[in-house]
């Protein structure tokens, strides 16, 4: 078996320039010049233990994050103290767009295993965009995807059975490890299945059976937080399939 490549804490300390989130992350299409600039305004930390805070709610707004290894999850907590998870942010993503209307940080993040980020303090950013087009111009992209993401999971949740919300998470990570370069088909999940459930608004019991009834029919390998997808297209199909049912029960128009 072809090992998953993973990325090195040992890299944390290369420079924007070089780094190899550079296509996913506010770098993005910026002459080499540019990112100097960009460069001389990041803030990169130690690593960061499973459990730490980059930031968290109603915390005064500062700076924006950049995952650059391992994953962070954004939640609130509800009137019961429950979390209530709102997103997974692996590397190339950034954290905290959603406070810059309101000076304040809406939700928490916190780091899901060892992770190392880049810290950008906004108001450096803000300037430093007003004058170089392009970084501003990737600013409000990053702004809209965050957007898009945010709508695509309200409509999962609204219309969606739990076996497509778990196909459509599974794919989501897949395509995004994907994109960085490691195994769209094995990787090892940094959250629990309660965060899993939390975020696709199912419980911890139906996340479990999901896992194995995916396992059962040939979907998915399944070793406790090691997922390995044996056949992309059939998962694929739990949401093709459950598209159609949905259809065919609207009826025509």
């Amino acid at each position: 078996m072809t090992a998953t490549p993973v990325v090195s804490l040992s890299n944390i300390k290369v420079a924007c320039q070089n780094c190899s989130l550079a296509s996913l992350c506010l770098p993005m299409g910026l002459a080499p010049a540019d990112v100097d600039k960009l460069e001389a305004i990041v803030k990169r930390s130690r690593p960061l233990r499973r459990g730490d805070h980059l930031f968290e709610s109603e915390h005064k707004f500062r700076s924006l994050f950049a995952v650059k290894t391992g994953s962070v999850k954004t939640y609130t907590l509800g009137p019961d103290g429950n979390e209530q998870v709102l997103g997974f942010h692996l590397p190339g993503e950034l954290l905290g767009l959603d406070a810059i209307q309101s000076d304040v940080h809406r939700c928490s993040a916190r780091v899901l295993e060892t992770s190392s980020v880049c810290e950008l303090p906004f108001e450096r950013l803000e300037e430093l965009a007003s004058h170089i087009p392009t970084l501003q111009h990737q600013l409000f992209r990053l702004l809209s995807k965050e957007i898009g993401q945010d709508t695509d999971m309200v409509a999962l949740l609204s219309r969606s059975p739990a076996e497509e919300r778990l196909a459509s998470f599974l794919l989501s990570l897949s395509e995004r490890y994907q994109r960085r370069g490691f195994s769209a088909k094995e990787f090892i999940l940094s959250m629990s299945r309660q965060e899993i459930g939390s975020y696709l608004g199912l419980a911890l019991e139906t996340v479990s059976r999901l896992f194995t009834r995916f396992q059962e029919d040939g979907i998915l390998r399944v070793d406790r937080k090691h997922i390995t997808i044996l056949d992309l297209e059939r998962l694929r199909k739990v949401i093709a399939h459950q598209t159609n049912c949905d259809q065919q029960a609207q009826g025509p128009n």
